[in-house]
């Protein structure tokens, strides 16, 4: 499917999760191992750099976390990490290098590569997000459709569907994605490299890498 796959979106140098994106095609098939992924690296990290503040809970000894933060395993959150003040991990997330989880920002079965930002009253679930995506306050992934049916991931302009045969898909953050405040990714949204999308959007399906999106019916390529 055109612009879903792994390598269109992700510079996977850029997490330490790179290796479970072996032997797939498109992103959204390692969510489901996400859980066991987490619990086998977590194991191998070195111990002068990583410490299990409890079971399945792996921190670097350089990431900063808030005192009001919940964390539930299996977690990893990685050098220089920040995880701020009510950040609230339910489990099955990867934080990379750099990266930032804000006031009241929810995570669940994600990967977050390096130097992601999702600071503000941001929920992120059953998703990944590339390289130095950011998602600006308020802004969520929603990964359940209204109907409970599964997943279908839409391109509208080339007319592909894919069927993830999942119930739970969030985004699919290329590296550099700029989300505005306020918006909601739909379901199975696959986001370009290098796009940005308005504030208070409704996004939905398959966008090309390098484009500006202001609603449904406008989307420009980046010049």
């Amino acid at each position: 499917m055109k612009g879903c796959k792994i390598q269109d979106l992700y510079s996977i140098e850029n997490t330490i999760a790179k290796s479970i994106f072996d032997e797939v095609t498109y992103p959204w098939e390692v969510l489901p191992k996400i859980h066991d992924y987490i619990i086998a690296l977590g194991k191998t990290l070195p111990k002068d750099k990583y410490e299990e503040i409890e079971e399945n809970v792996w921190v670097a000894k350089t990431a900063t976390i808030a005192k009001t933060a919940y964390i539930k395993g299996p977690v990893i959150i990685c050098e220089e990490a920040e995880i701020r003040h009510c950040a609230f991990i339910r489990g099955n997330a990867i934080i990379g290098k750099h990266a930032v989880v804000g006031n009241s920002t929810e995570l669940k079965n994600v990967i977050l590569f390096d130097s992601v930002q999702v600071p503000h009253y941001n929920y992120v679930g059953d998703s990944i997000l590339g390289y130095k995506a950011h998602m600006g306050a308020g802004s969520i992934t929603s990964n359940v459709k209204s109907d409970k049916t599964l997943v279908v991931i839409k391109n509208s302009k080339t007319g592909e569907k894919f069927e993830t045969k999942l119930k739970k898909v969030g985004a699919m953050l290329g590296d550099n994605v700029e989300v505005g405040c306020g918006s909601i990714l739909n379901p199975g949204s696959i986001i370009g490299k290098g796009t940005n999308i308005y504030p208070l959007s409704s996004v939905r399906g398959v966008l090309e890498q390098n484009s500006i999106y202001k609603n449904q019916n406008e989307i420009t390529e980046k010049v």
